[in-house]
């Protein structure tokens, strides 16, 4: 869930290695519910039944959806069909069709510690200009993971976003952000997906190893500008063109940046433990 500019969040801060651990786990299970909601995005099906589907994988690992309750909102994933940027509430009114994309975000919490991922699906077939977009906001994020390095800072990471969404005719949205995670979903710094220094303060932040971010750009095929609907949660795009949404939660080493949302086994990290596979609840850990 991308964070609104302006809201409070505890300071900066370097996990233990049982933190990393626990958000580790958590991200396994989200790629778990990743791969489960793609394979479900099927023209008919509704959001309320992708929201059900990922609520009850997550709570099957031993986990609990991170989304449901913060701020008040009511489901476990924000979704985001083809004008809408982020945290439209699924319901059963909204409906996959062929050619829709629809932006998918979740979170998970697991042993006190949180992690956080997005992607946008395409439904059956779409457009050579929706998969171009969608092409764009997944190089987008590339960029600014490659940057997620020790002696690097919060301006590197949304210089890199900002340079390929820029150089694809593309904008980023300006009045969210990415974020720090681990205890809470919301964390410092704000991780922007541009630079400007009027609106964010947290671009010279210093990344240390430790340091978990979720990054995540928010692309709009057109203006940069969005609205928010009377809900007070749906943000779609002023202009009424499509926008994606893809995100990881990262960890900072001395070496090579850490993805904890990927699921399966990756090589050994700085500051961090290999720990298991997460089974489901019923089955035992």
């Amino acid at each position: 869930m991308s964070r609104r500019r302006g809201q409070r969040r505890p300071p900066p801060s370097r996990k233990t290695r049982r933190q990393l651990l626990a958000m580790r786990h958590a991200g396994r299970i989200l790629a778990r519910a990743v791969e489960a909601i793609r394979e479900a995005a099927a023209p008919g099906v509704t959001a309320l039944e992708l929201d059900q589907l990922a609520e009850d994988l997550i709570r099957s690992y031993g986990a609990r959806p991170s989304f449901k309750g913060l701020y008040n909102y009511p489901a476990t994933i924000c979704v985001a069909p083809n004008d809408v940027v982020v945290h439209s509430i699924p319901t059963a009114a909204i409906v996959l069709r062929e050619g829709d994309i629809i932006g998918v975000d979740l979170g998970a919490q697991y042993d006190g510690m949180h992690a956080d991922v997005a992607l946008t699906i395409a439904v059956g077939e779409i457009t050579e200009q929706a998969q171009r977009l969608l092409a764009v906001t997944q190089a987008a994020l590339e960029a600014g993971i490659a940057q997620a390095c020790v002696g690097h800072t919060v301006q590197d990471i949304a210089a890199a976003v900002e340079q390929v969404v820029r150089d694809a005719g593309c904008s980023a949205v300006r009045v969210l952000s990415g974020h720090g995670i681990g205890a809470q979903v919301h964390e410092a710094p704000s991780v922007p997906n541009f630079v400007d220094r009027a609106m964010f303060s947290d671009y010279d932040t210093k990344l240390l190893s430790g340091m978990t971010l979720a990054i995540e750009p928010m692309v709009n095929e057109g203006t940069a500008e969005v609205k928010l609907d009377p809900d007070g949660w749906t943000y779609r795009t002023a202009d009424g063109k499509l926008s994606a949404h893809f995100e990881h939660t990262v960890q900072i080493t001395r070496g090579e940046p850490r993805l904890l949302t990927l699921g399966g086994e990756q090589p050994e990290g700085d500051g961090a433990e290999e720990g298991t596979t997460p089974t489901p609840a019923d089955q035992g850990e």
